[in-house]
């Protein structure tokens, strides 16, 4: 179900930092039109620690509603809270979504002990497919290969996110684990190397904006074009640069607006970017060839 370009959704605002859901929806059928394999809703470049529950869950309901079953939702249900993350993910389930994408928890560094209970009392509470998501940099704790091979065992725990950028790491869990359990780059950089140690696909900030690209990388490598995969690769280089040229969302949500997806809003403590990596994002879309 999950493979090829996901998109990790922003969460469109106004000026005021309202939700912009007239925009939300042309966004998601934007990304469906432009080959994008599955939308990831309320994730960190969805602003989730500042959404409201409320908010949360209507960006959720939002997004299954108008996906309409043409592509599955793999919704954010993260928290460093078990509790939390249980009524989030069930909630998901509860509207439609086809799964759960968990972040590893932040701040209150579990040990693997407590990463396996974490997931495992997740999966427990849901009948949907429950996605690991290891990011290092932000949650500080890094889920070992172990860890997750026994949280592979259980039924609907079927896959991770990785953004470790580490590229030992997928062939450490395919040989562990097996070729079925879903592995999911969540680094835009290394796509084509993560495909190519075994991974199924990405989970991406920078197909918000260039979707049609980011579909062809996979699109192509399916067909064994791996030239024209790093050719599309490279064009997209200057533009992932961009995207992370300060802290994620600021330059996605940027370069959305540009497009008319939304204001250039993030919600405090993130800030709007800087001028100086405005027009870099903005010559990046360009040479990439998302704006004249």
């Amino acid at each position: 179900m999950f493979h090829g370009s996901l998109t990790a959704l922003i969460t469109p605002m106004h000026e005021d930092g309202s939700l912009d859901l007239d925009a939300y929806r042309r966004l998601i059928d934007w990304q469906i039109a432009n080959g994008t394999t599955g939308l990831v809703p309320v994730g960190t470049t969805g602003e989730s620690p500042t959404l409201s529950h409320d908010e949360h869950k209507l960006v959720v309901e939002t997004a299954v509603k108008q996906a309409k079953g043409r592509v599955p939702v793999m919704a954010g249900a993260g928290s460093n809270s078990t509790a939390e993350a249980i009524e989030l993910a069930k909630y998901a389930e509860s509207v439609g979504a086809n799964g759960a994408l968990v972040v590893t928890p932040y701040y209150n560094k579990p040990t693997q002990e407590g990463l396996y209970r974490h997931f495992a009392a997740i999966a427990a509470a849901v009948t949907i497919p429950v996605v690991i998501y290891n990011i290092p940099g932000r949650s500080v704790i890094d889920m070992s290969v172990e860890t997750m091979e026994r949280l592979a065992e259980i039924k609907n725990i079927v896959g991770v996110k990785d953004a470790t950028a580490n590229l030992t790491r997928p062939l450490h869990i395919r040989k562990e684990i097996g070729p079925d359990f879903i592995q999911l780059s969540g680094e835009d950089h290394t796509v084509l190397s993560f495909l190519a140690d075994g991974g199924h696909g990405c989970i991406s900030v920078t197909s918000n904006v260039a979707p049609r690209q980011c579909a062809q990388i996979h699109e192509m490598w399916a067909r064994g074009d791996v030239k024209g995969a790093l050719e599309v690769q490279m064009k997209l280089l200057s533009l992932h640069d961009a995207m992370f040229c300060e802290s994620n969302p600021g330059p996605v949500k940027y370069a959305a607006s540009l497009l008319g997806f939304g204001a250039n809003h993030v919600r405090l403590p993130l800030a709007p970017v800087a001028e100086a990596s405005a027009e870099r994002i903005r010559a990046a879309m360009v040479e990439a060839g998302v704006l004249a």
